[in-house]
């Protein structure tokens, strides 16, 4: 990862700005740590507490741990009536420990605050970036490895994941937390062959192993394998493995995640490992689940947008990395990555984040040749640059034109965050060559907390046709009902709707939701206008007395198609 070549860019630039920032924050771990918690905060929190629900993920997640905490069972895991085993029961739980910790500290209507379901994977996403940080040491100095850990806090996709109630964040805590330490195992056995492993860094190893079963199931085991076996080819040697305390570990990792595996298979059978391996696993190698299958490369493709402002980088640094590929550190990094990436590539269903758990290695081996000069610097190559003001100028110019054609208006707003991120990314573009390219990417990091604000903070919040199920909701709650009930017709079946309106929403036809009406007091239909004739002729029929509530328009960002419905409820007697 020192390799350097009479192409690349070693010219050394005097410390000022945002350099001088991180050279103070690199003179000791204490401060290191101080700079990674506030940046993942400004990072992070813009709009984690203001956007509702997000379909269809978040929303599934979070309504299966209200559904555990409305009823007490913690093992069974439920969406309404239909049992849902895609996933072990890891985030489930953390997600039910925020929720009833904010029902003690009295945050109101805690069961359907998304926030709290949020605190997770904002934990999740802050401690990757601090184990970035840790794992990177064992390869790189102590600022190598901070600016490797600052690339993964403002990369775009670990921003997203942070603000969603989901596994993502969380398994890549659990993943570089794994991998750190086998690298430390490694990287001993490699330099000083001879000296003592000490129990505790196999013993982090497979905790964090086993934390990652229990999140997500067998996919971390495959990140630790490949990589295990892509080094012991690549050195011709198993010794290293013996490192690893094989047997004690594997026995560790069962006896921390057989007990809920146990509970499962007790109260469902065989039917959790049906549907978890064969239903959603193997489901998605063979096929695209859900309308996100793709061919080979999407990922890479991906990989400049979600690792941006990391990625500009990427090419400048692959022909150092490729030179230093013989290199332990490089080797080990490269065996991380490369494996796993290419079993994605293969695997027909494809989603972006599926290879966020890949993302510190890649930030290591760029930080690496950052530090230690050896971008090279062809014409050809340095043009790249200019994405560091392409994304920004895409943002600002996409918000204007999102907030006119949801609300006719320009979004004012949004415009002085985006114009900040703007003018980063422009300097971090245009400067390059005068300042070099630490400097740049850091500007490339302000950008991105800017843009971060621009879209979560600004644009999301105040566009609330993005989310038709939280004004749904407020149309509920502001009919002052002590105990509401909804039927929405099958037209918009939305898991956040559930979570927002009760576990008992029901789901019918335009007749099932005028005799749900009928049913008693304080009910709501929500019916499209598709199946609206057949509404007012079953209620006619039944003599149903009912009022229109509201018409609701807006955007069903998850399937990418328009929303306009009706709610309906029941008239006064």
């Amino acid at each position: 990862m020192t390799t350097t070549t009479d192409d690349v860019q070693s010219t050394p630039v005097p410390a000022r700005g945002l350099s001088a920032a991180l050279d103070l924050a690199a003179a000791s771990h204490g401060r290191a740590v101080v700079l990674l918690l506030a940046f993942c905060l400004l990072a992070f929190l813009p709009g984690f507490f203001q956007i509702p629900p997000v379909d269809r993920d978040e929303a599934r997640f979070a309504q299966a741990t209200k559904q555990m905490v409305e009823s007490g069972d913690y093992v069974d895991i439920r969406f309404q009536d239909e049992v849902r085993y895609k996933k072990p029961v890891g985030i489930y739980w953390m997600q039910a420990v925020a929720v009833k910790a904010g029902e003690a500290l009295g945050v109101p209507k805690a069961l359907t605050t998304i926030w709290l379901y949020r605190i997770p994977s904002l934990i999740g996403a802050t401690g990757a970036v601090l184990l970035t940080y840790w794992a990177a040491l064992a390869f790189v100095a102590r600022r190598t490895a901070l600016l490797a850990a600052l690339m993964m806090a403002s990369s775009i996709l670990l921003g997203v994941e942070a603000r969603l109630a989901k596994t993502d964040a969380m398994l890549l805590l659990t993943s570089v937390a794994a991998m750190g330490a086998m690298a430390r195992i490694y990287m001993s056995c490699r330099r000083t062959p001879e000296r003592a492993i000490p129990w505790q860094t196999p013993a982090i190893m497979w905790t964090a192993l086993a934390a990652g079963v229990l999140i997500k199931g067998p996919l971390i085991l495959m990140f630790v394998g490949l990589t295990a076996v892509a080094l012991s080819i690549a050195d011709r040697s198993v010794r290293w493995l013996k490192q690893l305390r094989l047997l004690l570990g594997l026995l560790w990792l069962v006896v921390l995640v057989s007990p809920w595996f146990i509970a499962i298979v007790a109260k469902s059978g065989d039917d959790f490992f049906m549907k978890a391996v064969g239903d959603d696993m193997l489901a998605k190698i063979t096929s695209g689940q859900e309308a996100h299958g793709a061919p080979p490369g999407l990922y890479l493709l991906l990989f400049w947008v979600t690792f941006w402002p990391g990625s500009i980088l990427a090419g400048l640094a692959a022909p150092t990395i490729w030179k230093a590929r013989r290199e332990p550190g490089a080797r080990f990094l490269l065996a991380w990555v490369i494996p796993s990436w290419i079993v994605f590539e293969i695997v027909m269903t494809k989603l972006p984040h599926y290879v966020l758990p890949l993302y510190p290695a890649i930030a290591i081996l760029i930080a690496g040749i950052v530090e230690g000069g050896g971008l090279y610097n062809k014409r050809w190559l340095t043009r790249g640059t200019v994405g560091w003001f392409l994304f920004p100028a895409v943002i600002a110019i996409a918000v204007p034109v999102g907030f006119f054609m949801m609300s006719r208006d320009l979004g004012l707003v949004a415009w002085p965050f985006a114009a900040a991120a703007l003018i980063f990314g422009l300097f971090a573009w245009w400067l390059y060559d005068v300042d070099g390219p630490e400097r740049a990417l850091l500007r490339g990091m302000a950008s991105a907390v800017f843009i971060a604000i621009t879209v979560y903070a600004v644009a999301f919040p105040m566009l609330p046709a993005l989310f038709p199920s939280a004004l749904v909701a407020e149309n509920i709650r502001a009919s002052g009902c002590a105990s509401p009930h909804l039927a929405s017709t099958f037209a918009y079946q939305e898991p956040s709707l559930v979570f927002l309106a009760g576990t008992d929403t029901k789901f019918t036809d335009g007749a099932g939701a005028a005799e749900f009406l009928n049913g008693g007091a304080c009910r709501f239909a929500l019916v499209d206008k598709g199946s609206e004739r057949s509404f007012t002729q079953r209620a006619d029929s039944v003599g149903l007395r009912y009022t229109l509530s509201q018409r609701i328009e807006g955007f069903n960002i998850s399937n990418g198609k328009a929303f306009a419905m009706a709610v309906f409820r029941t008239a006064a007697p």
